[in-house]
């Protein structure tokens, strides 16, 4: 797939988000300050092997939260997180008779803006409290595997579609890929300079890989050794009762994977707003 169609559009909606922030701090009365802290919580999947359900096999993820508080209602916000998201068939039970699993490790830096519902700043006595929603771009990097009597291998690298296979004359995908991400979340003060939040925001990518499944099946699994298995022909096949051709995966469907936790960041001054000391600790 060709990525860089995507990043006008990309670069259109963070630069249309910070332009909007901008706009917005002409008129909303504020104090600008800068953010910085980390974040945990939970990453999931959807796609192939997960359609629709959220936190189904969820796991950790983690990272740095950087906040630039433009005024009370707009804020440019980045985040760089490292996590891992699963799936298993003999979990989700979509597809009967496929049994594929993977764990993907996922490098995500995202820039997003957020608009507080409510006239926020961390410090505040009276406006304590938003709730926000957000949006912007991001860029991860990830690496399917698939475990097979206690050890991971690296999918990517099997081929497990014929990316492999000179014969077909098909490239490996991407390590890296882009997504849409979307949310909402909450803020609360807790002193002068610390803000506890809470988030959950989805990334709806620009590749059909974070699985390790998208198309079609490349080899007669019926024909295969059950007792003498590559590793390439298990992960393309567990099953070994597919034809070449047959449906694997929906490759029209992007995959998605969602972040869900608390943020805790400290606040820096920048410009102080003298009309509104009376809302400071």
């Amino acid at each position: 797939m060709d990525f860089n169609k995507y990043l006008p559009k990309s670069a259109g909606l963070a630069g249309m988000l910070i332009f909007l922030a901008v706009l917005a701090s002409g008129t909303v009365r504020a104090q600008s300050s800068l953010e910085v802290g980390g974040q945990a919580g939970l990453a999931y999947y959807n796609g192939d092997i997960n359609p629709a359900l959220p936190f189904v096999l969820p796991m950790a993820e983690y990272g740095f939260v950087g906040r630039y508080n433009l005024n009370n209602r707009w804020t440019v916000k980045l985040m760089v997180t490292h996590a891992k998201v699963k799936g298993d068939d003999l979990v989700s039970k979509v597809v009967n008779n496929r049994f594929l699993n993977f764990t993907t490790t996922v490098d995500d830096i995202s820039l997003s803006g957020e608009f507080n519902f409510k006239e926020y700043f961390t410090g505040s006595r009276k406006n304590m409290f938003t709730p926000y929603l957000m949006g912007g771009v991001g860029m991860f990097f990830y690496t399917p595997k698939g475990k097979n009597n206690g050890q991971l291998y690296d999918l990517r690298s099997l081929g497990t579609e014929g990316q492999n296979d000179t014969a077909l004359h098909l490239s490996p995908y991407k390590k890296y890929s882009f997504a849409l991400v979307f949310g909402f979340g909450f803020k609360y003060s807790l002193t002068r300079r610390i803000g506890l939040g809470f988030e959950w925001s989805m990334h709806k990518t620009f590749t059909d890989y974070l699985d390790d499944v998208s198309t079609n099946y490349y080899l007669d699994g019926t024909q295969m050794d059950p007792n003498n298995l590559t590793a390439r022909e298990y992960f393309s096949d567990p099953s070994l009762s597919h034809l070449p051709g047959e449906q694997r995966g929906n490759s029209k469907t992007k995959d998605w994977f969602g972040f869900t936790g608390l943020t805790l960041t400290y606040k820096i001054d920048l410009i102080k707003n003298r009309g509104c000391n009376s809302l400071k600790w």
